[in-house]
């Protein structure tokens, strides 16, 4: 497996992040979870007060900020703050920083810059479709909106965040709007990718699924 990308994109909740990296870790490459660096940024948006409206405040801040990956954990500006992106609040602010242009052209940057010269896992919105659309390893991973709204809060309850079914599949649901009708890299399934629905399916299920249809590409 040299230099091969592999993009795994699809709406909110569906699962994306945890797959890609069990995934990663069964075929020993590199996981760069996209959104994750979206999430980041918002984060750094909320602790500094700057206004998400302000789409070139949130661009600036872009910039001079360091987000990497080690060990398939995100950093920002050298911080691990991975239990800290999946909070309710970064969970309704993060579309509107992901859909301002020069952000995601700034992201774009980073992740090809990360994904040089190695075989790795991209999730997000536009894998597929704008940052590696020449990779023939191309899924659209799905799931229902009421599915993934009650996966998500399922995960927060866990955390101990006071939180409600019906506003989390809303802004599921507002998410999903927002990601498949912005002007630039909206979330829209490639052409060539492979969709898998996991509504019904076990982690492990979808794992197996994506595993074996990557073997299956490999040999095409």
């Amino acid at each position: 497996m040299n230099n091969m990308q592999i993009a795994i994109d699809g709406p909110a909740g569906a699962g994306k992040s945890t797959i890609s990296k069990l995934l990663a870790d069964r075929l020993n490459i590199n996981y760069i979870n996209t959104g994750a660096m979206y999430r980041a940024l918002t984060l750094k948006c909320l602790r500094n007060n700057i206004d998400i409206n302000d789409e070139k405040a949130v661009a600036d801040l872009c910039k001079i900020t360091d987000i990497d990956f080690r060990n398939n954990i995100i950093y920002l500006d050298g911080e691990n703050v991975g239990h800290l992106i999946t909070s309710k609040e970064v969970n309704q602010n993060v579309s509107n920083v992901a859909k301002i242009v020069d952000v995601r052209l700034s992201m774009v940057e980073k992740q090809r810059f990360i994904s040089e010269d190695k075989s790795v896992i991209l999730d997000g919105r536009d894998v597929g479709t704008y940052i590696f659309p020449n990779t023939k390893y191309k899924f659209y991973l799905n799931a229902s909106p009421e599915e993934r709204g009650k996966r998500r809060f399922l995960e927060l309850k866990y955390k101990g965040e006071n939180v409600d079914l019906y506003q989390i599949t809303n802004d599921i649901i507002k998410r999903d709007l927002i990601d498949s009708s912005r002007d630039f890299a909206p979330l829209v399934k490639a052409e060539d990718a492979i969709e898998i629905d996991s509504s019904f399916m076990t982690i492990e299920e979808v794992v197996d699924c994506l595993e074996e249809k990557i073997k299956e590409l490999m040999v095409k």
